[in-house]
């Protein structure tokens, strides 16, 4: 038995350390900080230098390049390579806008899914903020009082998400209406200010608009996607080869 146990321990050092630790958890990382945010801020910077310095501004998009073709299909990315390529600052940045007003309809999203889980709603709520905040300066360029106006929507979605108190003490309860109202002010107003055609993953330009079906959210947890079986068929053949080789030793002993 003990040498059994010992092979079961070995076997499962093995896969979890060839299969990647995404396909177990995803990390929120700080919570104040959103990586896509980070780097439009970044990117920004470098097109304003005199001249834009273009090649800066691609690395930059690369290394949030697969993060937004993992939450949001390939064709925000697309739009993003092909204003760099044909050196359009302006079309650069307003496609990096929109990519982020999408960014924080998937967090708001998944808020409302989750919405009991406090912790994990209330990190994505700071990551939803962390991207409007990169926002904030061109909506305060235009109207001052919309961004006001918005950072109050995002504290009343705060508010709504409760809080569960330690050991009772201190809580209050959640309330999933107040949240829904305020989330709908948030993306109504940032997908006009934005101009996207809608806020929905798939909808990132008028043509994807009119087929919705064309851009599906990719999430390793989508186990309609063959390539996501792998990690869980690899892990029950092993551990059913485990088994039989158990059962073999035993029956010769």
């Amino acid at each position: 038995m003990k040498s059994f146990r010992f092979f079961f321990y070995i076997v499962m050092i093995v896969i979890l350390n060839f299969i990647p630790l995404k396909a177990f958890a995803y990390s929120y990382g700080d919570p104040n900080k959103e990586a896509v945010a980070e780097a439009y801020k970044q990117m920004k910077e470098k097109l304003n230098e005199q001249p834009p310095n273009f090649a800066a501004t691609k690395d930059i998009f690369e290394t949030v390049k697969d993060e937004i073709d993992m939450h949001m299909g390939t064709e925000p990315s697309e739009a993003v390579l092909s204003a760099l390529e044909s050196k359009d600052r302006q079309a650069v940045i307003e496609d990096m806008e929109k990519i982020l007003v999408l960014n924080i309809a998937r967090r708001l999203d998944n808020i409302e899914t989750n919405f009991d889980q406090y912790d994990t709603s209330k990190r994505l709520l700071a990551k939803a903020f962390a991207t409007y905040e990169a926002l904030s300066p061109v909506i305060q360029g235009k109207d001052p009082a919309l961004d006001k106006q918005l950072r109050g929507e995002f504290d009343k979605a705060l508010q709504s998400l409760g809080n569960p108190g330690l050991f009772g003490v201190g809580e209050k309860k959640s309330d999933i209406n107040v949240f829904k109202k305020s989330k709908e002010t948030i993306l109504t107003t940032l997908q006009k200010q934005f101009g996207l055609k809608s806020v929905k993953i798939g909808h990132f330009s008028e043509s994807a608009a009119e087929k919705p079906d064309a851009v599906q959210k990719k999430e390793w947890t989508d186990l309609s996607e063959a390539k996501n079986w792998i990690p869980l068929i690899v892990i029950a053949v092993v551990i059913i080869g485990a088994v039989l080789i158990y059962v073999r030793r035993r029956k010769r002993a």
